[in-house]
């Protein structure tokens, strides 16, 4: 698992899960997809943490099997900015997947509900925060690596085949698209509403939300920010929660936190804006959804077609694989 605030994060309203999930994929990317799809979110998503739990692959395949996800609308990368002490700013990484897939404009619409959400949290304070991204945050955003045969760890890896590549939707050009409506709703209502997508017993209806309201909002005017709320309400769950908004109603009450004295609190300073940027997924250069369609760059994307347009010829690929088993039996103890 990622460091909270890190990591998988499902998005919305996607179809149940069955044996054809990603039939449509070749089989690398397939395997790959169908191990993301069972992580729970807050999983760690880098290349590296990944390659360590899927014994076919190794990174250099897994970075490209993710960007073959983005193309075809399962997978998008963020960043978004948070504030740190002083001027300080920290950026926290996270990856959103679908097991259905999506296209760029349903991407470029969820994400700016997101980042409308995201913008109703109270900034964290500098306690919140860890001291620096994880170890593995760097991981996220991996440097073009220098061009050399993808190895993966299995002699047995099917021929490339052409990734299924997700539709804008064509739009008449004497229409407007009506913007995308979002509810002004409270912190603490978002918190409540928000604790089913982490864990599903504790999953609660809108009237559920608006019941607990007020006392998570007493939590928040404590001084607690949004992620010691979340926290303190999933920790220690039992197997199973007969009545989620029975038993969240008594931890509000039972585990409320102490109302510290105001006598040294310093001036109230106006809550600064919180960004949210996508990132390629191949090179991990930050930009607006609308910049990087696929989930990817302007020059990530050119390769990316080039390489699935022309895609290598068997006979290089079998004397890869005969210099790669040379290298191995070359580098085993006589």
């Amino acid at each position: 698992m990622a460091k909270p605030g890190y990591g998988k994060r499902s998005a919305p309203d996607q179809q149940a899960g069955t044996r054809h999930d990603f039939a449509l994929l070749p089989t690398r990317e397939r395997y790959v997809a169908g191990f993301v799809d069972h992580l729970p979110d807050g999983a760690a998503m880098s290349v590296k943490t990944l390659a360590k739990q899927l014994p076919l692959y190794g990174q250099q395949a897994v970075s490209t099997a993710l960007t073959a996800l983005s193309v075809a609308g399962h997978l998008r990368r963020v960043r978004c900015a948070v504030v740190g002490a002083g001027d300080e700013t920290r950026w926290v990484f996270r990856t959103f997947w679908s097991r259905t897939a999506r296209d760029n404009e349903w991407w470029n619409t969820y994400l700016a509900t997101e980042k409308d959400a995201l913008a109703a949290v109270p900034a964290p304070t500098p306690s919140d925060l860890d001291t620096g991204p994880p170890p593995w945050a760097q991981a996220e955003q991996p440097s073009p690596p220098p061009p050399a045969p993808e190895r993966p760890r299995t002699e047995q890896t099917p021929e490339p085949t052409a990734v299924p590549h997700q539709r804008t939707p064509a739009r008449a050009p004497d229409t407007e698209p009506a913007p995308p409506h979002t509810v002004e709703t409270s912190p603490a209502y978002l918190a409540l509403a928000r604790l089913g997508r982490d864990d599903h017993r504790l999953t609660l209806s809108a009237d559920d939300c608006a019941t607990l309201e007020p006392q998570a909002a007493q939590w928040l005017a404590r001084g607690v920010s949004i992620d010691y709320l979340t926290h303190a309400l999933t920790a220690g769950l039992p197997a199973q929660v007969d009545s989620p908004v029975g038993f969240l109603r008594r931890r509000l009450t039972d585990k409320i936190p102490p109302r510290l004295p105001t006598e040294n609190t310093q001036p109230a300073t106006p809550t600064p804006t919180r960004r949210l940027l996508m990132e390629c997924t191949d090179c991990g250069r930050p930009g607006q959804p609308e910049a990087l369609p696929d989930g990817l760059c302007r020059p990530c994307r050119t390769a990316h077609s080039e390489a699935a347009e022309n895609p290598p010829h068997p006979a290089a690929i079998a004397d890869v694989k005969a210099h790669m088993t040379n290298l191995r039996d070359l580098l085993k103890p006589v």
